[in-house]
């Protein structure tokens, strides 16, 4: 009783009216966490639901038939389209991608394809978070006119450097060679690179580099051991994008790749152009290389969302 009487002296009287009783304290709400729910609560609607895998069904038909024609012959292709061929699977045989992986050309052109994309990824993602970095963080002369020439660099079009570049390359030797094909690609990479993990990286709170600094970090393990795990969800967009840019790319393979350097893109150009009926080698080779863009993005999509929506609910 005591106690209670104690507590109730400590408790704000209204003049004229009742005793206030204190409310309880309340958490602070997080600033966007409304929107968030109201957007996950309406991706939870089953007409939603319903429209998204329709959606989805009719993205992935130009998958399916390419896949149905690559496992039919050219007799069944010239008779019928493929669709039929979903009511009569028995036709269906693996006998065109084993034509194909006898052909040297094409078995080459998709090593090709892996031997550029990989490297000019890796290329792109490395140079591109170490200079992102130095532009977000580092104090440098000219540090602002520079990153602005290399935002300047997004305008310009791919079409215009090709012949000096070409002139260029082919003065150093490298003209015709799959080096000259990743040079290329990484340096028209870059400006977009740069400009996306710099904006990203800027945005790191910038008491947590303090901190570490006065911990005695330098400035390799702030990047390695700070920036680039917080910077992964727009470090795995920007590899998504790059390595689908590159894996898909025919116009730079076509001008700086010879015929031993030359990606799937453009070998199946060439058959297109010199065997244009030879459906039973075009058809497995389109979708050999649709379906390994295919697995990189839905391997990476968690990461790819992430990277997407950084930033646009806080």
């Amino acid at each position: 009783m005591a106690a209670q009487s104690s507590t109730e002296q400590l408790l704000p009287v209204i003049p004229g009216g009742e005793e206030k009783t204190a409310a309880p304290p309340t958490a602070p709400r997080r600033p966007g966490s409304g929107a968030a729910s109201r957007a996950t609560g309406w991706l939870r609607n089953g007409l939603v639901q319903a429209v998204l895998i329709v959606i989805a069904l009719i993205w992935l038909t130009p998958t399916v038939g390419l896949f149905v024609a690559s496992l039919r012959s050219s007799t069944d292709q010239s008779k019928s389209g493929w669709w039929t061929a979903l009511t009569h699977p028995g036709g269906l045989s693996f006998d065109n991608y084993g034509r194909l992986l006898d052909d040297s050309d094409m078995t080459r052109a998709f090593f090709n394809t892996v031997m550029i994309s990989v490297p000019t990824t890796v290329g792109v993602v490395v140079l591109a978070a170490l200079a992102g970095y130095a532009f977000a963080w580092l104090e440098f002369p000219g540090r602002d006119w520079i990153f602005l020439l290399v935002v300047g660099m997004l305008v310009v079009p791919v079409q215009i450097g090709l012949l000096p570049v070409a002139k260029l390359f082919g003065a150093l030797g490298i003209f015709g060679s799959i080096p000259g094909v990743i040079l290329f690609h990484i340096a028209y990479g870059l400006p977009f690179a740069v400009f996306l993990l710099r904006n990203y990286f800027a945005e790191i709170p910038r008491e947590m580099l303090e901190a570490a600094r006065m911990d005695g970090g330098t400035e390799w393990m702030i990047f390695w051991r700070l920036i680039l795990p917080m910077g992964r969800p727009a470090i795995a967009s920007l590899s998504i994008f790059q390595f689908l840019w590159v894996w898909n790319d025919m116009l730079v393979s076509l001008i700086f790749a010879d015929s031993g350097s030359q990606p799937l893109t453009v070998a199946l150009q060439s058959h297109v152009r010199q065997f244009g009926a030879n459906i039973d080698v075009l058809a497995p080779g389109a979708f050999l290389s649709l379906i390994v863009p295919l697995v990189v993005f839905f391997a990476f999509q968690r990461h790819f969302v992430e990277g997407v929506m950084a930033g646009s609910v806080k």
